[in-house]
């Protein structure tokens, strides 16, 4: 019954995330052509940093304590890697040495938008899934009229 609702909710945070790596990539590009500087770079990605995080970890709660058991299984790898790159610390930009790792940060952004871009359309498939299920359960236990 709540399937297609969690896959919406689903797909809305993912397309969140989507659009924040996005974002980060034409940063990062900006940087390499000297668009922008690395002050500026850090201050405009380091805001967004966290809560990236937060929102990827609320949609894993949300599909692990409403039982989408294989939908959470597929976030974990993201979740594990957010949590260690938290943990070193390695999630924050420094301007000092971002010359040095600007293609790490684009290459691990450049994943998480492939990860995100596959999984709003695994979201979208399986929110379209739910609702014909339920639709179909719907017409099912509607008593048929003989003629």
């Amino acid at each position: 019954m709540w399937s297609p609702l969690i896959y919406t909710i689903g797909s809305i945070l993912n397309a969140v995330n989507l659009f924040t790596q996005g974002y980060f990539l034409v940063l990062y590009g900006d940087l390499e052509i000297d668009y922008i500087n690395p002050i500026d770079l850090c201050n405009k990605i380091n805001p967004y940093v966290i809560p990236d995080m937060l929102v990827h970890l609320s949609l894993c709660l949300i599909l692990l304590l409403t039982g989408h058991f294989w939908t959470f299984l597929f976030n974990v790898p993201l979740l594990v890697f957010n949590y260690l790159s938290y943990r070193s610390g390695r999630s924050v930009l420094d301007a000092t040495e971002i010359f040095k790792t600007v293609s790490k940060y684009k290459r691990n952004s450049f994943i998480r938008l492939i990860f995100h871009l596959f999984a709003f359309f695994y979201y979208i498939f399986n929110m379209i899934i739910a609702i014909i299920g339920h639709a179909v359960a719907q017409n099912e236990s509607r008593p048929q009229l003989m003629t």
